[in-house]
């Protein structure tokens, strides 16, 4: 079935400069093998419009944790006391995160969280 990224896993998120880091932290450790395979650099640059995201993005696994960890440079319009893009923070980033679809066994759906299959939200 297809899903939200929100309900397999919750997102906690920085900024420095012009640097946001994202974390993506599956809510079971069942949970994140899947989110390791959907959510590539490809896929995380494919959620931002290329003016968000203007430089590298780099992912870090933490296995043990089930988090994946996100670093993406040039993404806060020059930092957050420079911009003038009032949302274009890291929790905003990180709130985008979590609109991204992926395939989870149609087994999963009395563990998943918050409301509706992704057709649904």
């Amino acid at each position: 079935m297809q899903v939200t990224l929100r309900r397999i896993a919750h997102t906690r998120s920085g900024d420095k400069g012009n640097t946001s880091n994202i974390a993506v932290i599956a809510y079971e450790p069942d949970f994140y093998p899947v989110i390791e395979r959907a959510l590539t650099v490809a896929a995380m640059r494919g959620i931002y419009p290329e003016q968000a995201v203007r430089g590298a993005i780099t992912r870090y696994a933490v296995e043990g944790l089930g988090v994946l960890n996100f670093v993406l440079e040039g993404a806060l319009g020059g930092g957050v006391s420079r911009s003038l893009a009032i949302d274009n923070y890291g929790k905003a980033l990180a709130s985008a995160v979590l609109r991204f679809e992926l395939e989870v066994p149609d087994a999963w759906a009395p563990r998943l969280r918050g409301p509706g299959l992704a057709a649904e939200e």
